[in-house]
């Protein structure tokens, strides 16, 4: 074997870096999630009790690709938090937050 066969089988570390403001995160009680035949865009909502208007606190645009692996990835997460931490609960008296609004289906 050469050289750079081996090199090709040693796994690349990457490098990410995480700014400090970045670091502190946003909160999102709310995704609204639209589509198109290229692209997936997922807003990010923190919505608060009395409020009449909300903003999108964070947008990620992604390939449906990329997509997808997220949702494999969430749902990998929710599996392990869930042996771990018992179910999550999906019924929440104190969110009644509407979900017909805005587009729907297409970015």
């Amino acid at each position: 074997m050469s050289d750079n066969n081996n090199q090709n089988k040693t796994p690349k570390k990457l490098n990410i870096q995480l700014d400090e403001d970045v670091a502190q995160g946003k909160y999102s009680n709310l995704a609204i999630i639209n589509h198109s035949a290229t692209e997936f865009v997922l807003d990010f909502v923190n919505v608060m009790p009395g409020t009449p208007k909300s903003s999108v606190q964070s947008r990620i645009i992604m390939s449906p690709m990329h997509t997808k692996r997220l949702l494999r990835a969430l749902k990998d997460n929710i599996d392990k938090y869930e042996r771990a931490n018992g179910s999550i609960d999906e019924k929440d008296p104190h969110h009644n937050i509407p979900l017909n609004f805005g587009p729907t289906g297409q970015a």
